[in-house]
């Protein structure tokens, strides 16, 4: 077995030491009383931010007392439109800033909101907790494991209110299947089935962006981070998803809200093993990441290989049959997070069951509602349970307690993020070290 370092993977990311200088030493947040303001700043106004997590925030912000001051952006239009979107859904002047060291040092944020490219997620909340903030984080968390080590130990040392935005954790059908889980009556699961299926040449594509993009209206080098420097691309700053090192595309926008799931309702740090297989088969449009991809999971105990589980995940941009599911399946039946539905389908049946000597085992058909007790949280729709989430993090600001999706869940997802990142690019199958912390590959 042979351990990936930078040099024998892909050769794309350089050393977390030499990331850790783009953490500049600068002012710390005032310490919060329990009714002071939180004043919070925009790191990076995307689609994301403005479309949902905005919105979001600002459905609880009157209540708990929250306010945005400040946004940073390195791109100066979408700066510039940062601060007339707050101007004009809240009527306050809020002040903009060339880049986050800015912002930090003007002492005028407690908290933040970041949705910025993948790959700059973990190291933005480095910077931030570094600087005396908590902040909500959009997912993938880190997909290198020098960045998701280097975040997990600076979040851990700060004690700071980190939530990343795997917003399934607050969404209440969602919590209903982790109480139902939990409670041992669905039984072991045996396996999983999830899919993520779209037809759309245009996903993650921003021509008319990429056209008027200037480099001088951009940080390039502030962009880039850690990554390798490389000349001026401005399909790589807007349309960065289609292109590692900048994100996996794929694995890193999609599968991470399902697997982290896994983790979740089994409380498994991440997979044992991971394969994958795919290729960028229709879209030839100059993307690098593939436009379809399975990956197959092995999960379980780490010290017990005779018990475990199956998760194969599939997803393709090229042809929408199948939509987005996600089953879970016991000896006795199936959970079906898109009805919602517990079945016995596929379970033991009786003629199956008395041919061996057993007995039957089926799980009663019946809604997740039915056998769950939580009676307050999000409903299923995706911008209500982003909204959960988004309250969730707002309130442990204040109390101080672990959010939902905690820095330990965003380290597990990175994890599995970073093994089928490696199996990806290798065509080879990746396992974990334990004792290092870091993928391996044979």
């Amino acid at each position: 077995m042979k351990k990936i370092t930078r040099r024998n993977f892909i050769k794309t990311v350089s050393s977390a030491a030499g990331a850790a200088a783009f953490v500049p030493a600068s002012s710390y947040t005032r310490i919060l009383g329990a009714n002071d303001r939180v004043r919070v700043g925009i790191v990076g106004f995307s689609d994301r931010a403005r479309n949902s997590l905005i919105p979001c925030f600002l459905n609880h912000c009157s209540e708990l007392n929250f306010e945005v001051t400040a946004v940073s952006d390195i791109w100066n239009r979408r700066r510039e439109q940062g601060v007339a979107f707050f101007k004009e859904k809240t009527g306050k002047q809020v002040t903009g800033m060339r880049n986050n060291e800015e912002m930090y040092e003007s002492g005028k944020v407690d908290a933040v909101i970041i949705s910025t490219a993948d790959f700059q997620h973990a190291r933005h909340c480095i910077q931030a907790v570094n600087n005396g903030c908590d902040a909500y984080v959009e997912k993938p968390f880190a997909n290198t494991m020098d960045d998701a080590r280097a975040a997990h130990k600076a979040v851990t040392q700060t004690k700071k209110m980190v939530q990343v935005g795997t917003q399934r954790r607050s969404a209440l059908n969602y919590i209903q299947a982790h109480q139902f889980i939990q409670s041992g009556k669905f039984g072991d699961i045996v396996a999983a089935d999830m899919t993520w299926n779209v037809n759309q040449p245009g996903r993650w594509r921003r021509p008319h962006l990429v056209k008027v993009l200037r480099k001088q209206d951009v940080d390039w080098r502030r962009y880039l981070i850690n990554r390798p420097y490389e000349p001026w691309d401005p399909r790589k700053y807007i349309e960065y998803r289609l292109f590692w090192p900048y994100s996996s595309g794929i694995p890193g926008q999609w599968m991470v809200h399902q697997i982290d799931t896994v983790h979740w309702f089994t409380g498994l740090p991440h997979p044992r093993s991971v394969v994958v297989n795919g290729g960028l088969y229709l879209w030839k449009d100059g993307r690098k990441n593939f436009d379809t991809l399975t990956a197959v999971f092995d999960y379980g105990p780490l010290n017990d290989m005779s018990k475990g589980f199956q998760v194969v995940y599939s997803s393709r941009q090229t042809n929408s049959a199948g939509g987005v599911k996600e089953l879970y399946f016991s000896n006795g039946g199936t959970l079906n997070l898109a009805t919602n539905k517990i079945t016995p389908e596929g379970g033991l049946t009786q003629r199956m069951a008395q041919a061996m000597g057993m007995k039957e085992n089926r799980l009663p058909e019946m809604d997740i509602s039915e056998v769950s007790s939580v009676e307050t949280a999000a409903n299923t729709g995706t911008d209500s349970a982003t909204s959960a989430h988004m309250r969730n993090w707002m309130e442990c600001v204040r109390s101080r307690q672990k959010p939902r999706a905690d820095i330990r869940a965003a380290y597990k997802h990175s994890c599995a993020l970073c093994m089928t990142i490696a199996a990806m690019h290798t065509g080879k199958r990746a396992s974990f070290d334990e004792e290092n912390q870091e993928v391996i590959i044979s």
